[in-house]
């Protein structure tokens, strides 16, 4: 029955792509997409929910913790049997692999990020691994977006902008956000957008949220309907917030990466690592329940009039309400959050660290709020605080301030708290930027020499190939020899520019037309000067493995048009500025999104 509906609606995509014009195909997928985006949403979000009430109808009943450590072992355990066994013993994390393929592999997603995405991460996190759905859902909606216009065999372009659709309508399902979607989708991920292109992002956004809506309970999506007015006489405690938002973002990116590391270089097997990993793991959260799973119930039960319902089913119940051991407990949950959540994912669970950044924010806005009102220094609404907390969070660790404002004001049902969250995100912002060049997704490509930053020359350079504009056809000579000779060449060719080797084929230096112009109109001068008399050294010298963004620095400063290039010590062509600026320019303009 499934297949006979589903024959039907590839028929009636088949025919709508022969009967619309181009964009009204595009706005025609979008939904479609949408809706597809928003079902892996739903089937995440109903799963780990399910999974967290169960662990807690079970903690009330047994009235110790004990249950909210077994379940992250199996999970993380039974991700690594999946991705061993189904998947191919390997799986991609992050929304970096989004930016990579659009850059690198001309918007191609692999469909196995359809349905691999979905099956790990909800075993992860649904099983109580500190993580967040948030990314895998990214992932997978991009793959939808890719995996659909590849089947209707649609340009680079349109691939491109249905990946961005992808994207928008999976965060726009996850939180009922469709704003922050498209923001997500355009300011994080997409190279570049014409305004053209906002129009099935915004469908695409739309469709996620409304088909979330319809089939999500309200109670799994992270809502608020708490807060209070803001007062103006707050602003330099938002602005204190924003710079203690931005130095806790610092603190969670270089040691999610630091735990990344230490258990790349596990010389464990997998299934191994995995155990020792969620052993680990098991212990923080047997001692910090709140760290189970995505932790979006704590966030709500922090923004409500009686937070000290954390501690309950804890070890520390006893202090229930005792309002320093609560700040203490929300304190030290805080900093832990980074080695849950990196334990998790280096052991080999996947997820994300889209919600991790929002669970993070929140116990920040909570503890700076309750602190100073505990101190007696001021009385600040602790609900707002909490709320904004997640912005300044959110902003600092994924460079997207604008993402992180109108997220917030989504989900907490108005744009009351607009002001401070603009202030704390550009704040944490700025000072995250400060000492971390890169967010957190694109540290990984950093790495890797395939860094994706808001400068768009940057990132339009890193996705050219240095290797493939070096021309290697050109004429070489000898030091030895006379211009008589050199004076041929140019008479049989078009070369401006010449490399004079020696007989190994190194590098002497390199001659320009333009410096012996006076001299080749001299019969004397040319009979009688030798090569090595009016070569130069070169200004600068490029290698095969340079960056194209450090070619074109290269340029810059050397201020010639051609530029010899060495391989392995020996001389293997030149560049040309022109021929760089042209493959920029076609770069450019595939990448536009229109």
């Amino acid at each position: 029955m499934f297949r006979k509906y589903l024959n039907r609606l590839e028929k009636l995509i088949v025919w709508g792509q022969a009967k619309l014009t181009n964009k009204q195909f595009i706005f025609m997928s979008s939904v479609l997409v949408g809706i597809s985006a928003a079902f892996a949403v739903i089937v995440l979000k109903t799963f780990a929910h399910w999974v967290f009430s169960f662990a807690t109808y079970i903690n009330g009943i047994l009235k110790l913790s004990f249950i909210n450590s077994i379940l992250p072992i199996i999970g993380i355990l039974l991700t690594v049997f999946v991705i061993k066994r189904v998947l191919g013993g390997t799986i991609e994390k992050g929304t970096s692999q989004i930016l990579f393929a659009v850059a690198k592999k001309a918007s191609i997603i692999p469909k196995k990020q359809m349905y691999a995405q979905i099956i790990t991460s909800s075993l992860t996190v649904g099983l109580g691994g500190s993580a967040g759905l948030e990314s895998p859902i990214v992932i997978t909606g991009a793959a939808f977006g890719s995996n659909y216009a590849q089947k209707y065999k649609l340009s680079y372009k349109d691939r491109t902008l249905l990946i961005g659709c992808g994207v928008a309508a999976g965060i726009a399902a996850a939180f009922n956000a469709p704003i922050a979607g498209v923001l997500f989708a355009i300011e994080v991920l997409l190279v570049d957008v014409s305004i053209s292109a906002f129009t099935p992002i915004m469908i695409a956004a739309a469709t996620g949220a409304l088909v979330s809506v319809i089939a999500l309970d309200e109670s799994i999506l992270l809502n608020f309907k708490q807060q209070q007015t803001f007062n103006y006489h707050n602003i330099p405690y938002y602005v204190l917030l924003g710079l203690f938002t931005g130095f806790i973002s610092v603190y969670y990116s270089r040691n999610f990466q630091r735990i990344e590391h230490i258990f790349t270089r596990l010389r464990f097997k997998p299934y191994k690592k995995a155990l020792f990993g969620a052993s680990l793991l098991a212990i923080i959260i047997f001692v910090f329940p709140t760290l189970f799973g995505e932790g979006y119930e704590s966030i709500k039960t922090l923004s409500e009039n009686d937070p000290g319902k954390l501690l309950e089913n804890t070890l520390f119940s006893d202090f229930r309400n005792n309002s320093w051991a609560l700040l203490l407990f929300v304190g030290c949950t805080m900093m832990l959050k980074v080695f849950a959540t990196g334990i998790t994912l280096g052991s080999g669970g996947n997820g994300g660290n889209f919600a991790p950044s929002l669970f993070l924010g929140s116990y920040v806005g909570f503890f700076f709020s309750k602190f100073l009102n505990l101190t007696g220094l001021t009385k600040l609404p602790i609900s707002n605080f909490t709320m904004v907390g997640m912005a300044g969070i959110l902003s600092g660790l994924f460079h997207a301030p604008l993402t992180a404002i109108f997220l917030i004001a989504e989900i907490t049902g108005g744009y009351n708290l607009m002001i401070p969250l603009m202030i704390v995100s550009s704040i944490s912002f700025a000072i995250s930027k400060r000492f971390e060049k890169h967010s957190m997704d694109v540290k990984n490509l950093a790495k890797k020499g395939n860094a994706f930053t808001s400068n768009k020359d940057t990132n339009i350079l890193s996705t050219i190939e240095t290797e493939k504009i070096i021309q290697t056809d050109y004429l070489t000579i000898s030091a030895d020899e006379n211009l008589e000779r050199l004076v041929d060449l140019i008479s049989h060719s078009n070369q401006v520019v010449f490399a004079v080797v020696n007989s190994e084929n190194r590098l002497l230096g390199v001659i320009h037309f333009n410096d012996i112009r006076e001299i080749i109109f001299s019969n004397f001068k040319v009979k009688y000067t030798s090569v090595k008399d009016v070569m130069k050294d070169p200004m600068e010298i490029i290698y095969p493995v340079d960056t194209m963004e450090t070619v074109m620095n290269k340029f810059e400063s050397s201020k010639v048009a051609f530029l010899p290039v060495l391989k392995n010590g020996k001389y293997y062509g030149f560049i040309s500025k022109s021929i760089a600026l042209e493959a920029y320019r076609s770069k450019l303009k595939s990448m536009t999104i229109e």
